[in-house]
């Protein structure tokens, strides 16, 4: 290797080693995500578990697989909130809801739901507006360990003090305590709202689509891949959506410049909802 090589290329090539023996031992692809977040997760990983560099983790994580799934947890990606960015909630009421009465059922994929909140907010948006009954919400991470604590449906109170404050100006109709009990320190979520999501672990890069979708909802996922994967996520969720279907993404997301640029129209662009064209 030449002299001019910095630690931060080294680091780079040493993370390139550690996902093709990933990929080759387990089948996780994280490949095509973006290398400087993963290696910024990689040195935590590094820090908690005392490994001394990335070529030792390399070594360790093939041979012990429990190891490879506590480094798992690093890849998922769990910052979340109910009703986070209320003005996407405010736009799906007033802009998706309405065609959604349309349906005699309907079904909505959160992708990389994390701890459940926004699929639970889905959900709570939903029952407001008479549709949950109608409604089959899939939502689906990563992280098995994200996808137990959804299930769960047990939340810090904390969360829920923020919770109330978006959902407030989301527009929320009732009181957001409402759809929780009090347990000490935590709220537990209605059962009401738990019947109608089904959760499963999914991994974007490399598992198939859901068919036959009128929503999709993927926010703050597409910023951690690279280009590549980002067509490939996009071309799925395009291929999973029926004709006249929407796609929700994050504020920093965008299908402009993409493969699917031209089979979407805008439906609010600040919200970043766009709704799959009729072929």
């Amino acid at each position: 290797m030449g002299s001019g090589t910095t630690e931060e290329e080294i680091e780079f090539l040493e993370t390139d080693l550690l996902l093709e023996a990933i990929f080759r031992k387990y089948g996780y692809d994280f490949r095509d995500y973006s290398k400087e977040t993963l290696v910024r997760r990689i040195r935590q990983f590094l820090t908690d578990f005392s490994l001394d560099g990335f070529s030792v983790a390399t070594g360790r994580v093939i041979r012990e697989p429990s190891l490879f799934y506590s480094l798992l947890s690093y890849f998922s990606i769990n910052v979340t909130s109910f009703f986070r960015d209320p003005a996407v909630y405010a736009s799906l009421r007033k802009k998706v809801i309405p065609l959604l009465r349309t349906w005699p059922h309907f079904k909505i994929w959160d992708a990389g739901c994390a701890t459940g909140e926004e699929a639970y907010s889905l959900a709570i948006l939903l029952h407001e507006e008479g549709l949950l009954d109608r409604a089959t919400i899939y939502a689906t991470d990563l992280s098995q360990a994200a996808i137990e604590t959804a299930k769960a449906s047990v939340y810090p109170l904390g969360i829920l003090r923020l919770g109330g404050k978006n959902y407030f100006e989301a527009g929320g109709k009732s009181s957001f305590t409402e759809y929780f009990r009090s347990d000490h320190h935590a709220g537990i979520l209605d059962t009401r709202l738990r019947g109608q999501v089904t959760f499963a672990r999914h991994n974007l890069a490399m598992d198939a689509s859901f068919g036959e979708m009128q929503v999709v909802v993927c926010r703050n996922v597409l910023i951690y891949f690279n280009h590549e994967l980002q067509n490939h996520v996009l071309e799925m969720f395009w291929e999973s959506l029926e004709n006249g279907g929407y796609l929700c993404l994050g504020d920093m997301e965008t299908i402009a410049f993409t493969s699917v640029e031209d089979r979407f129209d805008i439906v609010d662009n600040q919200a970043r909802i766009f709704k799959k064209r009729v072929r």
